[in-house]
């Protein structure tokens, strides 16, 4: 029987693809076809490294999504993003944050400037990405499939949309809802159901 003929596992698949020199997806992107909803179907490179992580292997979580900036109102929110991460981590939740300088430029910062912050500043441990845009026609693809989603797009920083485990649910919430309200907790216990 000839290499063609066989039915194919996916490993056996990716192996045949990177031998073709075909381009393949980064290990995150491996999961079978049709784990990863497709609001999760995206790349970014993470804040501290620049190293593309895709954001699939978020798939199964509850995922919330924050627009992110240093020299906010709302800035302070990065505590209680970071005590909801700590305290439902194990549960399944992911915070995901994605600094933007969008909103009266308050986020004039580096890569490195922008995590030194984070760390230093709030102990952020929960994912972070490369500074991008997330409002008007510029904007991530990411953030352009929330507003879809939603019909609610960032009116400033600290907006949050949170994603159930399914990929289906898909909750938007302004900037002046506290990550540990008891609107967004509710919402969060919803989503990891």
């Amino acid at each position: 029987m000839s290499i063609l003929a066989r039915p194919l596992s996916l490993a056996y698949f990716w192996v045949l693809l990177a031998l073709a020199g075909a381009p393949t997806l980064g290990a995150a992107q491996t999961a079978a076809p049709g784990s990863c909803p497709a609001i999760l179907q995206y790349q970014f490179s993470r804040l501290q490294d620049e190293s593309p992580q895709n954001l699939c292997q978020y798939a199964g979580k509850a995922v919330l999504i924050v627009n992110t900036a240093s020299y906010c109102g709302f800035t302070s929110q990065y505590k209680g993003l970071e005590s909801l991460y700590a305290e439902y981590a194990a549960r399944g939740l992911v915070v995901l944050g994605f600094p933007s300088n969008d909103f009266g430029k308050q986020e004039p910062g580096s890569s490195k400037e922008i995590a030194d912050f984070c760390v230093n500043t709030y102990g952020v441990k929960f994912p972070m990405f490369s500074k991008s845009v997330v409002t008007g026609s510029g904007r991530n693809a990411l953030y352009a499939a929330l507003d879809h989603a939603t019909g609610a797009t960032p009116q400033w920083n600290f907006h949050k949309y949170l994603i159930d485990r399914s990929g289906k649910q898909i909750s938007s919430f302004a900037s002046n809802v506290e990550p540990q309200s008891p609107k967004m907790i509710a919402a969060l216990e919803r989503a990891l159901q």
